[in-house]
């Protein structure tokens, strides 16, 4: 905290998140974009992968899919493992950031953990957030839509050259349709391994990073997403599974009673 405490955070670079179900080809999106940025613009990409439940183990590999970028002078690329933490990003991603934006970038680029309907978190830390999706998700597109649709400030349909890239065009369309807006986000095909669509994308982000975001909302999900980290970072867990264990042999045990008298009583 004493050395976040120090820096010099530039807020004007620009946080890009790219989340979306897994399969979606985030890390090939990310990889297309770098061909057509990364000689122009300094660009930190951090890329989280899921901690396994069992062995606590992240193989941290999606760095490997640009690898043709890892050397490149103006791109710093970071894996990190959730380890445990929900939301699709790192527990410490807020803090990552920022360092980062205490750096000489111009772009910022977070790619989140395979998502579903809940994993909500990027749109709380980015100042634009992509979603990235593929044809013959119609069923997944069912599911998400009452959330991580409607955090989206841009869609993708990445491997538009496969069937159904139209349909799913057409359902995203509709479920805007839905929405009491002004103006809906904009949608792009993109085929990321053959570099198809990624110019217009590409101009679409850098015009985002030109206009004025809600940076008021984006401090105050921040500062209520590192109170409770904060609050939390001396807390017990071992103690907490130790008198759980004990107390749950009762036939009496109650959950609630339980934390009221551990936990939640002053």
């Amino acid at each position: 905290m004493d050395l976040l405490r120090q820096l010099k955070i530039n807020y004007d670079i620009p946080v890009i998140g790219f989340t979306g179900p897994p399969g979606a080809g985030k890390s090939s999106l990310l990889n297309a974009l770098l061909a057509k940025m990364a000689d122009k613009w300094r660009i930190a990409i951090l890329a989280v992968d899921p901690t396994s439940p069992f062995t606590s183990g992240s193989i941290l590999g999606d760095r490997y899919r640009m690898n043709d970028y890892f050397l490149h002078q103006n791109v710093f690329i970071r894996s990190l493992a959730t380890r445990g933490n929900l939301g699709g990003l790192s527990a410490r991603t807020i803090e990552i950031t920022d360092v980062l934006r205490s750096c000489a970038f111009d772009f910022i680029f977070i790619e989140t953990v395979g998502v579903g309907q809940s994993e909500v978190e990027i749109a709380a830390l980015a100042d634009t957030t992509v979603l990235v999706l593929n044809p013959g998700a119609g069923d997944d597109i069912q599911a998400l839509k009452a959330g991580i649709m409607e955090i989206a400030d841009v869609f993708v349909i990445n491997k538009a050259d496969r069937d159904q890239a139209d349909a799913l065009m057409k359902h995203i369309q509709n479920m805007l349709r839905l929405r009491n807006q002004a103006h809906h986000p904009p949608i792009f095909k993109t085929v990321a391994t053959e570099g198809i669509g990624i110019d217009l994308l590409t101009e679409c982000l850098i015009d985002k990073t030109r206009k004025q975001t809600d940076k008021l909302s984006l401090f105050y999900e921040k500062s209520i997403r590192l109170i409770i980290s904060n609050k939390m970072r001396d807390f017990d867990y071992k103690s907490l599974k130790n008198k759980l264990q004990a107390a749950t042999d009762s036939k009496d045990f109650n959950l609630y009673n339980f934390l009221h008298e551990n936990y939640f009583r002053k």
